[in-house]
């Protein structure tokens, strides 16, 4: 759901010179924030909760949403206490049947699992979900295995459809009760993150799980 973000807008001067230098500033000051995690809005623009008008377009659009933005804060917080996310690249959000997705820039996912896990514990804590790291680019293969864990995948096959479509079949070893989330969300999370639409079996059935 598309919730609009109330943060005060960028206030304008009386004169069209003070106003592009008033704009000109907060552009530099978004661009030389003192963290250095990467999100779709400026770090000084998420700390100060006043958007430059970049950003404000960003949000006014729906290109972000509330919990981009919410996470965004969150992630910048941890940052201070975890140099590991320093280099992050924070896409975006998704919170499936209280399960919350974070997407990050490939090869990011391991900077979340430093202490033993404890990052990912202090996110769960924080927001009282369930969290998944995934990230937006990168092999399918790990992407589905990432989504799964720690069910182990046996087989991805893709299939045409006569639309010219594709889906992808997924195979897992085990047993249905095995999955740590429904398959609707997991098939939700792939649709939003990937835009893969998936079908899910078990070695010990043919048919797709439900």
């Amino acid at each position: 759901m598309r919730v609009k973000l109330h943060l005060a807008p960028v206030k304008f001067k009386w004169s069209y010179e003070n106003n592009l230098k008033e704009q000109t500033s907060r552009i530099l000051l978004c661009q030389e924030g003192e963290l250095r995690m990467n999100t779709p809005l400026c770090n000084f623009c998420i700390k100060s909760g006043i958007l430059c008008q970049k950003c404000q377009d960003k949000v006014e659009s729906g290109e972000i949403t509330e919990t981009d933005v919410q996470i965004a804060k969150l992630l910048l917080k941890l940052e201070e206490k975890n140099p590991s996310l320093q280099n992050v690249n924070f896409h975006n959000a998704y919170d499936v049947d209280n399960i919350l997705a974070i997407v990050v820039g490939q090869g990011d996912l391991p900077k979340f699992l430093t202490s033993g896990g404890k990052l990912i514990r202090d996110i769960q804590e924080s927001t009282g979900k369930k969290v998944r790291i995934l990230e937006k680019k990168g092999e399918v293969r790990k992407f589905l295995e990432d989504l799964f864990a720690p069910v182990p995948i046996t087989t991805i096959n893709k299939i045409w459809l006569p639309d010219g479509s594709t889906e992808t079949r997924v195979i897992l070893a085990g047993q249905p009760r095995r999955l740590p989330l429904k398959v609707s969300t997991f098939k939700e999370l792939a649709k939003d993150v990937r835009s893969i639409t998936l079908r899910i079996a078990f070695e010990t059935q043919e048919d797709e799980s439900e």
